[in-house]
């Protein structure tokens, strides 16, 4: 009687093993496709600021809430200026920018915590009948200074020049006058807003220059040369293309919630392989050099 109760009761000690054994397995099938701690993500932010990484935050965004329909983002442009002034502001939960928080005035960026998300080169754009295409670093100075006014000064057509220039607080801007002017103030000039009109009236108007992100950069118009250096992402990488910059997502204090998820999203090896060469950008994880907001290089480990 003994034996068969010990029996019996090893028979019940067995099938309990396998039903846990069952539902481990279950477990880990769950843990291994992401399952396990998964949490369903929902909300609203925006994002505002430069247009010059508009089109692949928005991009990004599609991509996201298209696997997170709960998820919403909004996405503006407007310039870096007002991106970093309405984040710290609360204004918006993520502020675009082409250039440091340092480098703005009336910006607190020790309130600022920053999200490098991607590498933008630029360059000085002019309209295809321009008859140019090289152009020396001095020369490029000259003309926004208003020193040099016709494009045949610089072996293109007997053409008059006109320069279109982003507004102030544009992050494309900053960055231009800084790495490609030198710091020079450039002449007073017709203004725009939006990275997209500028490629648009370059393209419409004889004689026309201004500069743009390479991303906004096609066949409706032509990027310039400078001494003889193109812009190109190889020369960005080791700086022998000088004008570039980082481009930024921040928050004010840590990023949470769906802001969080979504700056993790976008910085993601995906992300960063696939959608940023795809849309014209840089991944971070590309470049040879490092630069700091006080513009110093240093080489990348």
């Amino acid at each position: 009687m003994k034996k068969r109760f010990l029996g019996i009761v090893a028979v019940i000690a067995a099938f309990t093993m396998i039903i846990a054994g069952c539902g481990n397995s279950d477990t880990s099938s769950d843990k291994a496709n992401g399952n396990a701690d998964s949490k369903e993500v929902s909300g609203s932010i925006t994002a505002v600021g430069s247009t010059a990484l508009q089109p692949l935050v928005e991009a990004a965004s599609k991509q996201y809430t298209a696997e997170n329909p709960k998820a919403q983002i909004n996405v503006q442009g407007g310039g870096s200026g007002t991106g970093l002034t309405q984040v710290q502001q609360g204004a918006v939960d993520i502020g675009n920018s082409d250039v440091f928080a340092e480098e703005k005035d009336g910006v607190d960026a020790s309130k600022l915590v920053d999200h490098r998300v991607a590498v933008v080169g630029m360059a000085p754009v002019v309209n295809k009948d321009a008859g140019v295409k090289n152009i020396s670093k001095q020369q490029l100075i000259d003309i926004f200074t208003g020193k040099i006014t016709n494009w045949k000064d610089v072996g293109g057509k007997d053409e008059k020049i006109t320069i279109i220039n982003r507004a102030e607080g544009s992050g494309t801007r900053a960055t231009f006058e800084k790495w490609g002017l030198d710091g020079a103030t450039p002449v007073k000039a017709q203004e725009q807003d939006s990275s997209g009109t500028v490629r648009k009236i370059v393209s419409e108007t004889p004689g026309a220059i201004s500069y743009l992100a390479f991303s906004y950069i096609d066949d409706s118009i032509q990027g310039l040369s400078l001494d003889n250096v193109e812009p190109k992402e190889e020369n960005v990488a080791t700086n022998d293309w000088k004008i570039w910059a980082y481009e930024h997502m921040y928050t004010k204090g840590e990023a949470t919630g769906l802001a969080k998820q979504f700056l993790a999203y976008i910085t993601s090896e995906d992300v960063q392989n696939d959608l940023v060469p795809q849309l014209g950008y840089q991944s971070i994880h590309s470049m040879k050099v490092e630069r700091d907001a006080k513009g110093n290089i240093t080489d990348v480990k």
